[in-house]
């Protein structure tokens, strides 16, 4: 027998503008090089040596030496900057021949194709003045040393202090798989026995939009796909560090790269610091989205709380980091720091933003104020006072988010936003469609800052997939979060935003699964959650019709919105059970057109998007027979889009 749905003519309210979006958290670890060698476009790994042991098998990760050359990371006596310490001292033995070098094998492999142009650079300079003066080949190989790329570059015994080398390698030959390396190698028997030091060595393909130090072209497409209205960064947990001092530093993300020192990641990696504060904001504009921006407050991983008399430092820090993104170049946008000695971009931090070529302030509206501060809610109380308590003094525009349980504890001043995180089962997304119906209208509102249905285990959902963790989302996941995904639309008058997580993934590279969309150094694989997120951001409509309510013990949700500039009716339907469930919607409007569109994912339950079958499961769209009574039938498993023109 069918649903009978009931539409509203009239709205109940609009949906928000910023209500779908994406989260993101830099590094390559537990959130799987979604940074580094993710989104952020540099080819090469382990490019400065950042925060690595000199003289260790682990700095060396990615290196490798090229017919018996000599490679070390050392702690350089002449460093190329006070932010990059460590460089690389190749050596050529005695009595070499053929051409002899050293390789980076990229992030697990490097794509390379014919006619595209890779920008290399690299700083060089010789310990001792040498009489040497010869060439060094750059190239592009496979990784069974076939020249893909090749070009060629001069290198001075003389120089004894750091020189950049630019160049271009354009290949002649597209590599049949990404097994590729990146190599520099001298003439061994023109540079026997010399060394040479080497810091910050780069290889950047194209970038989304040309970008100097840009994005990845096909990640940056498949989330510009989305139609995102806002992007939280720089985390997560990656925002807090393990201690107080390797902390997110805004300030140390800025600049040239000579001068960003990278820190020791959340989870046992090491950040480049290449895609920073300033980047962050740049690809905000490039996609159109909204910062959701996160600040520091005063708590690290590891346990450590800052003592409430010894924040202000802190309090002072963020400050700073948004008057960077807000303050004008010739005013501070805010209030003043309070450093009594310090340059006058740190004065005034807009004028550091104009002098890295920026002169206009950035879009900022919202400011979270931690990262699951639930983990440290004793303390959150007192950092959540001072920190809000200050920066809402010198920022009265801007909307602070909080970070600990809604359910307490009581934060003074009240919280007018709330960061909620859910990682669970598809069936509890289901059962848990209502979730946000019974709270209170008093004014807070709620940004679902991150969820998705990792496991089917709820006894373990945390843990192994042998034990029910999903590697990758399945269409009985996505459905699930679909379902819940109709209760943030419906309850979007006070659930102003909200982002699946994680993001981004690296197969070769992973740590946490699933995530919204995975990748190698090749190829982008979008998941059957990847597609309902697209789904309801780009028919997210502009306002929210009211409809008789699913029930909240079934299997089967929707929710109604309208596109006001098309007169479109959008029904969003997500079936969580096997069977298919008709459905009959009324709609009482006195012009409705006969035919609309339906868009449908659908597929067995344990079916997913992998690298060997990324089509396994993608939307289908067709033509469907419509009027003032709309039958539809949702397959099993399924979440379907419905579109029809109504006034």
């Amino acid at each position: 027998m069918a649903v009978t749905v009931d539409i509203s003519a009239r709205a109940s309210h609009p949906i928000p503008k910023l209500l779908w979006g994406q989260m993101f958290e830099a590094g390559p670890a537990f959130y799987s090089q979604s940074g580094d060698g993710g989104l952020y476009a540099e080819l090469l790994q382990n490019r400065a040596f950042q925060q690595v042991t000199p003289g260790t098998t682990a700095a060396l990760s990615a290196w490798q030496a090229v017919n018996k050359g000599n490679i070390t990371v050392i702690r350089e006596s002449a460093p190329l900057s006070a932010a990059l310490p460590n460089a690389l001292r190749f050596s050529v033995p005695a009595g070499s021949s053929g051409q002899v070098g050293f390789a980076n094998t990229g992030f697990y492999g490097i794509k390379v194709t014919a006619g595209t142009s890779y920008k290399a650079s690299f700083y060089y300079r010789f310990p001792t003045t040498t009489s040497f003066r010869g060439n060094a080949l750059v190239q592009l190989q496979t990784n069974t040393g076939t020249v893909l790329g090749s070009t060629t570059v001069t290198l001075s015994g003389s120089q004894t202090s750091w020189q950049k080398i630019a160049t271009t390698i354009v290949p002649t030959v597209t590599a049949s798989s990404t097994a590729n390396r990146f190599v520099i190698s001298v003439d061994g028997g023109a540079a026997s026995g010399q060394t040479i030091n080497f810091s910050l060595l780069s290889l950047f393909p194209p970038t989304f939009k040309d970008r100097p130090n840009g994005m990845r072209i096909d990640i940056a497409e498949a989330l510009q796909e989305m139609g995102p209205s806002f992007f939280r960064f720089p985390g997560g947990n990656n925002l807090e560090g393990q201690t107080v001092a390797t902390r997110w530093k805004w300030n140390d993300t800025l600049g040239p790269l000579t001068d960003r020192p990278g820190r020791m990641g959340d989870w046992g990696y090491i950040n480049t610091d290449g895609l920073g504060l300033l980047e962050y904001l740049e690809w905000c504009e490039d996609l159109e989205m909204e910062p959701i921006m996160g600040v520091w407050a005063g708590y690290a991983l590891g346990g450590t709380s800052v003592p409430e008399n010894q924040l202000q430092p802190y309090i002072q820090e963020a400050t700073d980091q948004i008057n960077f993104v807000i303050g004008g170049s010739t005013t501070t946008g805010g209030g003043y720091p309070t450093h009594d000695l310090c340059s006058r971009e740190q004065i005034f931090p807009g004028r550091k933003r104009a002098a890295l070529g920026r002169t206009e302030p950035f879009l900022l509206n919202y400011v979270e104020i931690g990262n699951e501060d639930f983990f440290a809610d004793v303390s959150y109380v007192y950092r959540w006072r001072q920190f809000v308590g200050n920066l809402s003094a010198t920022f009265p525009q801007i909307r602070f988010i909080a970070t600990s349980y809604t359910s307490g504890p009581v934060l003074t001043p009240t919280p007018l936003h709330y960061d909620v995180h859910v990682y669970q089962t598809p069936t509890w997304f289901a059962q848990n469609a209502f979730f946000y119906d019974d709270f209170e209208r008093n004014g807070t509102t709620y940004f679902e800052g991150e969820y998705a249905a990792i496991s089917t285990n709820p006894g373990d959902i945390f843990g192994t997939p042998a034990n029910g963790r999903l590697t990758y989302p399945t269409m009985q996941s996505a459905a699930g979060e679909a379902a819940f995904m109709t209760g943030l639309e419906r309850n979007s008058d006070i659930v102003f935003s909200a982002a699946y997580a994680p993001l981004l993934n690296h197969v070769s590279g992973t740590q946490w699964t699933p995530n919204l969309i995975s990748f190698d150094s090749g190829a982008v694989y979008r998941s059957a959650s990847y597609y309902v997120q697209k789904l309801f951001s780009v028919n997210r409509g502009d306002e929210y019709l009211p409809s008789t309510l699913p029930s909240r013990t079934g299997t089967l949700f929707w929710s109604v919105v309208r596109q006001t500039s098309t007169k479109s009716i959008i029904i969003k339907i997500a079936n969580t059970a096997g069977t298919s469930a008709p459905l009959t919607f009324n709609l009482p409007f006195n012009t409705v057109a006969s035919s609309g569109t339906a868009q449908v994912l659908t597929g067995t339950a344990t079916r997913s998007n992998t690298p060997t079958a990324p089509n396994d499961i993608v939307p289908v769209t067709r033509s469907v027979t419509t009027g003032k009574s709309l039958n539809y039938t949702a397959p099993g498993y399924s979440v379907s889009v419905l579109t029809v023109v109504a006034s």
